[in-house]
């Protein structure tokens, strides 16, 4: 267990409100702070802080948990990772040769160790003036890349070689488990021997908003497949929640960011002035890189390919950053494939004129519809217009509703109001279906299917109810949870039904009993994120109500050791007693 002092010494430095403020824009209600919630794509804020509690629970997805908890989520670390990145926050050291620091697998630090060596090993080979001469050629000649550009971006170059950063890594004291977890190195199925996985390949640190390496892409210098290869997610890395060129982008991007699809975009971009551009890592948008997104910036400016893949990929774009609330533009390049040939062949005033000419996510959408159709003819008239009706339908703003029914009739000629019909009839059919669809999940949920943090309960809801009224008291108030450790409310393990239930009163009573007492803070050694936040969902549903007494304690566990008793008495056969018992009862109430 994590010595308690270090867990409360970090938690009090570290302010919840004054930490999720950094990521999340907090508005004042009443006693605690409103936000849009970091971990959902959402319009109207469900994600609350408590600053009296110093925690947080968002009632739209269930995250929730004290500081340590959010960092975990928001950073996507481990329990002893979130606690090294606020210690190092508030300035606290924490000692390296404890115990509890030993992690069974690769530790994100030395991951970021590991990466800036394998950086400095491929820069050494890009400017070697031997090794590097292909990869130096491409990038100056062919791409017209200054020694300042690429110098400002760390670039490299991985030799056509199996094993020469193999035994670089080696020499430097890694294992050949740490350089097969960090993703820069393979092992053979025939030899069982380790190779490069980065070979004759121009190499792209990725670097993230802290300064450290998290990750490499590598590009071929000829048309050989596959074009790009990426680091896979390490235990430093996940790809859907880190944008290329942020590191530097993240001082110029306030009002509105260019997102590109590749490296090249994005480094032609800053090279030609335009240093808020940043690109995905060799991988469509996903919600969290739009969230990510929303942390930075008011408007995003979408530059892809402008062939159909690229264009596919745009209207993925549009409708993720438009959940989170981001204003979104479209970039419409004409006589070059991409941003990085564009500006090569036309420099950056023209480019800077696209930036100018830009187009609202409609306008995109409409000159496409309107492209794939002919509207001339009747025929082509009345797809196109139901296609539209169909995008229009989807726009929360009614304003937006009718500016854009009145632009789109107007481009196909036909009446507003008949198109505003279709659009409405769209409307509903689509509320209609989420109403079904939310129904069906709150009946699901009532039923506890589906639950991933508590699978078991929906084999006995019954108790699982009991539980989770048991558990929520337990989290709250230390008069019950002394009550149960003295005995006075007996309560035992093998009561509980559900693993979960079993494991958070194992924990709560086993820190309740400890020299420190319980912390709720420290069950996050023993509990991943989502189950704290589960943990406090409990408290917060046990807050709202007006009775929280030894009664209802009393009578939560009367009804779980009960539902014990039932299963008990099913495992042991003694089912017919079972169901004599229930007809008798039913039996009685008639006669009643």
């Amino acid at each position: 267990m994590i010595p308690r002092e270090i867990i409360d010494e970090i938690c009090y430095r570290c302010d919840i409100e004054d930490v999720i403020s950094s990521y999340v824009t907090l508005k004042r209600a009443g006693s605690n702070r409103n936000g849009l919630c970091p971990f959902h794509s959402e319009k109207s804020p469900s994600f609350t802080v408590f600053p009296a509690t110093k925690s947080f629970y968002c009632f739209g997805c269930g995250a929730g948990g004290d500081v340590i908890t959010f960092i975990q989520k928001i950073e996507n670390l481990d329990y002893v990772g979130s606690l090294e990145f606020l210690a190092a926050r508030a300035g606290i050291s924490i000692p390296n040769d404890t115990a509890y620091m030993e992690k069974e697998t690769v530790s994100r630090k030395r991951v970021y160790e590991m990466n800036l060596e394998a950086a400095k090993f491929f820069r050494n080979c890009l400017f070697d003036p031997v090794l590097g001469t292909e990869g130096m050629t491409y990038l100056a000649q062919r791409r017209g890349m200054s020694g300042a550009v690429i110098k400002r971006f760390g670039l490299g170059f991985a030799p056509n070689d199996f094993t020469m950063l193999t035994k670089h890594m080696r020499q430097r004291g890694y294992t050949e488990e740490e350089l097969i977890a960090a993703f820069l190195c393979g092992r053979s199925q025939k030899t069982g021997r380790l190779f490069d996985l980065f070979r004759n390949r121009i190499i792209f640190p990725v670097i993230d908003t802290a300064g450290n390496i998290v990750a490499f892409g590598g590009r071929v210098m000829d048309d050989s497949k596959p074009k790009y290869l990426n680091s896979s997610d390490t235990p430093g890395f996940k790809k859907s929640r880190v944008l290329f060129g942020l590191n530097y982008a993240k001082a110029h991007c306030a009002e509105q960011m260019i997102l590109c699809e590749g490296y090249m975009d994005a480094i032609a971009m800053h090279a030609a002035g335009f240093e808020n551009a940043v690109a995905t890592l060799g991988t469509a948008i996903t919600q969290e890189h739009a969230r990510l997104l929303s942390r930075y910036t008011k408007r995003v400016l979408i530059n892809y390919d402008s062939d159909e893949a690229g264009q596919k990929a745009a209207n993925k774009a549009m409708a993720l950053l438009d959940e989170v609330g981001l204003e979104v533009r479209v970039l419409k390049l004409t006589g070059a494939k991409d941003a990085d040939e564009y500006i090569r062949t036309y420099g950056s005033d023209a480019f800077r004129s696209i930036i100018e000419q830009s187009r609202t996510a409609f306008d995109f959408k409409l000159e496409n519809v309107l492209a794939r159709h002919d509207i001339s003819g009747a025929d082509g008239k009345i797809r196109a217009a139901r296609e539209l009706a169909e995008i229009i339908a989807t726009v929360h703003s009614g304003v937006e509703r009718e500016l854009y029914v009145a632009t789109a009739a107007e481009r196909l000629g036909v009446s507003k109001e008949g198109l505003a019909n279709d659009v409405r009839r769209n409307r509903s059919r689509a509320v209609k279906k989420i109403k079904e669809k939310e129904s069906k999940e709150a009946l699901l949920s009532a039923r506890n299917f589906g639950d991933r943090i508590n699978p078991d309960a929906a084999k006995d809801p019954a108790a699982a109810a009991a539980e989770d009224a048991i558990l929520g008291l337990l989290l709250l108030y230390p008069e019950h949870r002394k009550s149960v450790l003295s005995g006075q409310t007996v309560l035992e393990n093998e009561d509980f039904f559900t693993d979960f239930g079993r494991r958070v009163f194992e924990a709560v009573m086993k820190m309740e009993a400890s020299e420190g007492g319980f912390v709720f803070s420290a069950m996050g050694q023993f509990f991943h994120a989502d189950e704290m936040g589960r943990m406090m969902r409990l408290t917060k549903e046990r807050e709202k109500l007006q009775t929280n007494d030894e009664a209802v304690l009393a009578s939560a566990v009367a009804s779980l050791r009960q539902s014990r008793q039932k299963r008990e008495a099913r495992q042991s056969g003694d089912w017919q007693s079972e169901i004599a018992r229930r007809r008798a009862e039913m039996k009685k109430k008639q006669d009643v």
